[in-house]
């Protein structure tokens, strides 16, 4: 989990729930630093995917990469804890 200090979150529009995309739920991802910090680790962990990362709704979606457990390894590695959504 991030160290800042604003774990408020400033966003009050949540994503949606793409069935295109491969969808995780992260629990301990409280503000825009988190979601910025998992969307950066995927997207550089992954070339090509796409991310989106909603502290409010506690979802990533990403778009580019159907393998489950890389993008949970990548998101564990930056601090966080993925479960299937």
């Amino acid at each position: 989990m991030c160290g800042c200090s604003t774990h408020q979150t400033q966003s009050t529009q949540t994503i949606e729930r793409d069935p295109a995309a491969l969808t995780l739920r992260v629990e301990d991802m409280t503000c825009g630093h988190c979601a910025g910090t998992i969307r950066k680790a995927i997207e550089t962990g992954v070339p090509g995917t796409s991310v989106e990362a909603d502290p409010v709704s506690k979802l990533v979606s990403v778009r580019g990469s159907t393998d489950l457990s890389s993008i949970k390894a990548l998101v564990t590695e930056a601090g966080y804890t993925p479960t299937a959504a």
